[in-house]
């Protein structure tokens, strides 16, 4: 590959130490829902054999058993249900809402209650090759924990919570029996996770980091399971799910943004120097792209366009360097990769100019003004990507417009065009509300919870909740005590009872 194959297509050819690097957007997000997710994360964990591209091949193929079943007048050997119960079983009682552009389309669509029920259901796209947007969770994992052992523990942890086992309400244990019996392939079990990178230990004290933020609320709902039915837990973890890898993606984005203004900076003569300061360069101090009340959507998608800008750039800085012979330092994956980037900059800035790195840039941002604006591609993916995973899900069938209860955005309206405004679903508040207070000791106020928000780009001042629809919902769920004593007037109350020794609820 060369400098000049790299203008020639920008997106489909970024240089090896930017695909590599431990804080490069990998894997590009596109369409997706929690359910699509969370599905998808059932089959990187343990349904080896069971890809996004073989899903729906496989429903149309249970379709068709179900068809054979039906003319021969009973399932499988250890199947209880026969074919019409349980074709009514996978069309009724599971079935997750369609959008309303998939209201003609026929195909599978479950809840992803049990793991066997992605090997059939929740891809991205019915066509194509689709994203594996499991593995954005488990590349999350991986970042978010100490080191790699930390975040094998987590994922086997993950996997066990994610099984049924005896702890689980008998509907789930007697669901998953019954999917297997029709669906005997591919085996539930751990699969060997692929090593991912883990934050470098310099840098993982920064103050803003949704990763490790989501870590810990993983692991918080984890310890919740057997404290609610299956289907109460997997919409608890499908709402910690979904606004953690949306905030992980726009810290990402102003990751790429910032690093590219050191780079920038850098091929004036200028930019951070050593380790500490491009650690501040590098990193934001705060994460504000969700302010509560207000919309959302559009400073996402300039954080996304500036996240597309930054990629052209430092690709080109890279691809500069590598036509002068020179090996360029890992600059996107740690603070001490930044510093010795930027010096490796400096030190050649007339050899670069001599590149014509400046016009090079400038000339693919003039050429590439459609995808920078969000209009299609990468940036038109990832925001269709926000859009979906936050939203309330649109239903084809108005009456299941009450299905999702785990958003972080809501129409501001009943009207189509109404803006999509940041508001916490119920399930939403009852999962943050419990993680926030996950590993804490004693009462604590509202302004613990409106903290635990922030790691996520949830902004708001603590001291408005007890005004605003969140202090509303807090109330109706029985989550607060209106108290004078306490900061704002409102303690927290935990949503579960959880033994203080196992961590395990309690009945």
């Amino acid at each position: 590959m060369t400098f000049a194959q790299f203008r020639d297509a920008p997106w489909a050819n970024s240089h090896e130490a930017y695909s590599k690097a431990r804080l490069a957007m990998t894997p590009a997000p596109e369409y997706a829902s929690s359910e699509v997710i969370l599905s998808s994360v059932y089959r990187v964990i343990g349904l080896e054999g069971a890809t996004e591209r073989t899903v729906p091949q496989s429903g149309r193929d249970l379709d068709r058993a179900i068809k054979r079943a039906r003319e021969r007048g009973k399932g499988p050997d250890r199947s209880t249900l026969d074919p019409d119960s349980f074709s009514s079983l996978l069309g009724s009682i599971l079935e997750s809402p369609k959008l309303p552009n998939q209201s003609t389309k026929r195909f599978l669509q479950v809840m992803p209650l049990v793991p066997q029920l992605s090997v059939f259901s929740g891809s991205a796209r019915l066509a194509g090759n689709p994203w594996t947007a499991g593995q954005l969770v488990k590349r999350m994992v991986w970042l978010g924990s100490s080191d790699s052992a930390a975040a094998e523990a987590i994922w086997r942890a993950f996997f066990e919570a994610l099984s049924v086992g005896n702890e689980d309400d008998v509907f789930a244990r007697f669901l998953q029996a019954e999917v297997e019996a029709w669906v005997p392939k591919p085996n539930w079990h751990l699969a060997t996770p692929r090593a991912d990178p883990v934050m470098a230990r310099d840098d993982a004290s920064i103050d803003v980091f949704p990763a490790r933020q989501f870590v810990h609320d993983v692991r918080a709902v984890i310890a919740a399971k057997s404290a609610m039915t299956r289907r109460q837990w997997t919409s608890l973890l499908e709402a910690v799910i979904r606004l953690g890898a949306v905030a992980h993606v726009v810290w990402l984005c102003e990751v790429h943004s910032r690093a590219w203004i050191a780079l920038s900076s850098a091929l004036d003569g200028e930019g951070p120097e050593g380790a500490e300061a491009s650690r501040v360069a590098l990193y934001p101090e705060r994460l504000a792209c969700l302010p509560y009340g207000n919309k959302a959507l559009p400073s996402i998608r300039d954080s996304v366009s500036r996240f597309l800008a930054a990629r052209l750039g430092i690709n080109t800085t890279l691809w500069a360097l590598d036509s002068l012979g020179i090996a360029p330092a890992d600059g996107l994956s740690s603070s001490h990769g930044l510093a010795e980037l930027c010096d490796q900059v400096r030190a050649n800035r007339t050899r670069l100019e001599g590149t014509g790195v400046r016009d090079v840039v400038a000339s693919l941002e003039d050429r590439e003004t459609r995808t920078l604006l969000c209009r299609k591609g990468i940036g038109s993916n990832i925001n269709e990507f926000v859009r979906h995973v936050l939203g309330q899900r649109q239903t084809a069938n108005p009456t299941l417009r009450g299905y999702d209860q785990g958003y972080v955005l809501k129409k501001a309206g009943a009207s189509a065009n109404s803006p999509w405004i940041v508001s916490l679903g119920p399930v939403a508040v009852l999962a943050l509300v419990h993680c926030s207070l996950a590993g804490v000791g004693g009462p604590r106020s509202v302004h613990r919870l409106a903290q635990h928000l922030a790691q996520y780009g949830v902004s708001m001042a603590h001291r408005d909740i007890p005004q605003n629809d969140l202090g509303q919902q807090l109330r109706m769920l029985g989550l607060v005590l209106d108290s004078p004593d306490a900061e704002s007037g409102m303690l927290l109350v935990p949503p579960f009872r959880l033994s203080p020794v196992s961590g395990r609820g309690q009945p």
